[in-house]
């Protein structure tokens, strides 16, 4: 079991010495880098799990020690402030261009919307400005032939991310450069 709550399991019939224990203030949004983050590793084999609690050390490590005009998570957040509150735009699409990342706009989206989804701030004060756009999106090929025409020729601005693989894991991987094209 992968639990807060010793007494919880054990009422459930579990042994707690059969439980992955995490702390009570590890939200939803973080759950991956928790015990939670189990399920993950048994899926894709701990050296990839590994290399993914890597990929984010590194990225917290750039976060904390690099120049504000050079910091890449400050960057896209100031980015996206700047849009929904200067620009209006209301929602921000999330467009892989690889089917192995077809559900990163809901992983995003549950993130962001969850980290961003107060009317308050950290002081209880309600606030005036907008705290964060609605995330949406589908892999690239899915959303040619429903969503893009709006973006392209639409009148709506909606900031986009396209995103794709520098190294294609899929058979036919001279298709993302056609795709991106």
């Amino acid at each position: 079991a992968l639990s807060t709550n010793a007494q919880a399991v054990a009422a459930f019939g579990i042994d707690t010495a059969n439980m992955f224990e995490f702390w009570d203030w590890v939200g939803g949004r973080y759950s991956l880098w928790s015990a939670i983050g189990l399920s993950i590793a048994l899926s894709i084999g701990y050296d990839n799990f590994e290399q993914l609690l890597a990929g984010a050390h590194a990225m917290d490590r750039h976060f904390a020690s690099a120049p504000l005009q050079q910091n890449l998570p400050v960057l896209l957040a100031l980015i996206g402030i700047w849009y929904n509150n200067f620009f209006g735009a209301e929602t921000e699409a999330i467009l892989p261009y690889d089917q192995y990342m077809h559900r990163f706009p809901a992983y995003f989206q549950q993130g962001n919307m969850e980290s961003n989804g107060k009317y308050v701030d950290r002081n209880g004060q309600a606030v005036d400005y907008q705290t964060g756009p609605i995330i949406w999106g589908e892999p690239g090929t899915n959303g040619q032939h429903a969503f893009y025409q709006l973006i392209h020729q639409g009148t709506k601005l909606i900031p986009c991310d396209f995103i794709a693989p520098a190294i294609s894991h899929n058979p036919l991987g001279d298709h993302h450069s056609k795709l991106l094209s």
